[in-house]
């Protein structure tokens, strides 16, 4: 049977209050503004968005004239995806570094200042942390983005996490549910696909949420993935028996539902966004992130309409998009309420976690480099999440404690030879990220080692490859900072 809206601005209003778009620029541009006075709630910020810490607090000025409770979101994990510090690198170490030194005070001590800073600047709403459990070190999108593979120690610090993150008065986002650590397949490029069971599911990948809700969060972040287990048909995001009978019935979750993003090709080259969207909150999501690659008022118009006319056609019930709008608008309420101030800033707190992060195997003694070296970078190519405006690695840092370094970066069949040769006498500082994942650059490092054993090899990805050369440092992660505090030990300073 059709359904009518009695208000029709009723209506549109919550349609567009349940979307969660971008927009380019580091200003607001009109439509975005005149989008918050028809109702749109939420905002979401990219790395493309910001050019300076000034300059983003202008830009959420902006937009709290037209909408004082505004939601303004970011992807900012630390660590590797970083959007505050997408163009030096991020202050803070990512989620793996924290769980190797497994010390959930300072978890919660480095998302206190983390959130400290977002709110100095007005965000309140953090797309992080991730509690993925890493149980497939071949996974090619969350790898560091992980606390790691142990179900207990990723609860433990993704609930920390969320305590200190909120206590700065920025929303924790937990992601990505029901859990993407046992994936191959990227969801930014396909449908990724997780053929545990029941029982396995329950205790690893669950672990975390549970640990994340009974802390408080916010909001929870759906994965584009199929978990046969759950649901064989529809991937979370679209699936009513992943977010609604297991995060809300089961898990006892009462926050915001969000999408991971809707212009992923996991969801829009299968379903399309306006009935990717439309199936998403008929299923319970009651927020559609939108705006990493579409990011403009048509995309806004559309989503919004489509929303519009699933509630008359009977596809979409009336009740349930209102019901995800005012979800929206109570976590908007909670935002603009007055936090207690995080007591003091911390700028040391992201370094002294990354020190303490290293693992270093092998050169015991290591005698401390005086000559500048030559760091070869064997820099696979990033994913999406993570993006390729970020530097990383360890040449900055390690040129600014030893003048006269020079770097290069390398990739494929010819690194190695290529490196040799462009390192010449110098010694040589290798940086890989997931050794394990790249036999081209197994390779690399084993022809530099064959010719150089005194070579020194930096892993900033995960440490699944048995640990080699004159000394090996793991960071754990490819933050500056995790760069900084390899440097600093390559150096002796």
């Amino acid at each position: 049977m059709t359904t009518f809206a009695s208000d029709t601005g009723t209506l549109t209003r919550d349609a567009l209050t349940v979307l969660q778009p971008g927009f380019t620029g580091t200003t607001a541009p009109d439509w975005l503004l005149r989008r918050l006075g028809e109702g749109l709630a939420s905002v979401g910020l990219f790395g493309r968005n910001i050019a300076s810490p000034e300059q983003l607090a202008a830009l959420t000025a902006q937009l709290r004239v037209e909408r004082d409770d505004v939601l303004v979101a970011i992807d900012e994990e630390g660590g590797d995806v970083t959007r505050l510090e997408v163009r030096t690198g991020s202050s803070f170490p990512g989620n793996h570094a924290l769980g190797a030194v497994d010390d959930v005070d300072l978890t919660t001590q480095v998302a206190a200042e983390l959130g400290r800073r977002l709110a100095a600047c007005g965000v309140n709403f953090n797309w992080a942390p991730s509690a993925d459990v890493n149980s497939n070190p071949g996974n090619p999108v969350i790898g560091v983005r992980s606390f790691g593979a142990d179900p207990a120690l990723v609860a433990r610090h993704t609930a920390a996490y969320v305590t200190g993150l909120q206590s700065a008065g920025v929303a924790a986002c937990t992601k990505h549910f029901p859990g993407h650590g046992d994936t191959a397949v990227d969801s930014h490029h396909a449908v990724p696909r997780i053929d545990a069971d029941a029982t396995v599911l329950g205790d690893r990948e669950l672990a975390p949420f549970r640990a994340a809700i009974a802390a408080g969060s916010k909001a929870v972040m759906s994965a584009h993935i199929l978990v046969p287990a759950l649901d064989p048909d529809r991937p979370a995001t679209l699936s009513a028996r992943i977010l609604t009978d297991l995060l809300r019935r089961d898990l006892g979750y009462d926050g915001l539902i969000v999408t991971d993003g809707m212009e992923m090709q996991a969801i829009s080259g299968t379903y399309g966004i306006e009935r990717g969207s439309v199936l998403a909150v008929a299923a319970g999501a009651d927020a559609i992130c939108v705006g990493g690659g579409l990011a403009d008022d048509d995309t806004v118009r559309r989503l919004r309409d489509a929303l519009v006319a699933a509630v008359r056609a009977g596809e979409l019930p009336e009740e349930r998009l209102a019901d995800a709008a005012e979800r929206v608008r109570r976590l908007a309420r909670w935002t603009a309420m007055p936090t207690a101030k995080v007591a003091g800033a911390d700028s040391e707190v992201g370094l002294r976690a990354a020190r303490r992060a290293l693992k270093v195997t092998g050169a015991d003694p290591f005698t401390p480099l005086t000559a500048p070296p030559y760091v070869a970078a064997l820099a696979p190519v990033a994913n999406i999440a993570v993006g390729d405006e970020t530097p990383w690695g360890v040449a900055a840092e390690l040129a600014a404690l030893l003048p006269g370094t020079e770097a290069g970066t390398f990739a494929g069949e010819d690194a190695g030879p290529a490196a040799l040769k462009a390192a010449g006498s110098r010694r040589i500082v290798a940086v890989v990220r997931d050794e394990h994942r790249h036999p081209w650059m197994a390779a690399a490092l084993d022809m530099l080692l064959t010719a150089r054993p005194d070579t020194i090899v930096v892993e900033m990805g995960v440490p699944q490859a048995a640990p080699r050369g004159a000394l090996h440092i793991a960071t754990h992660g490819a933050s500056r900072v995790s760069g900084r505090a390899a440097a600093e030990l390559i150096a002796g300073a």
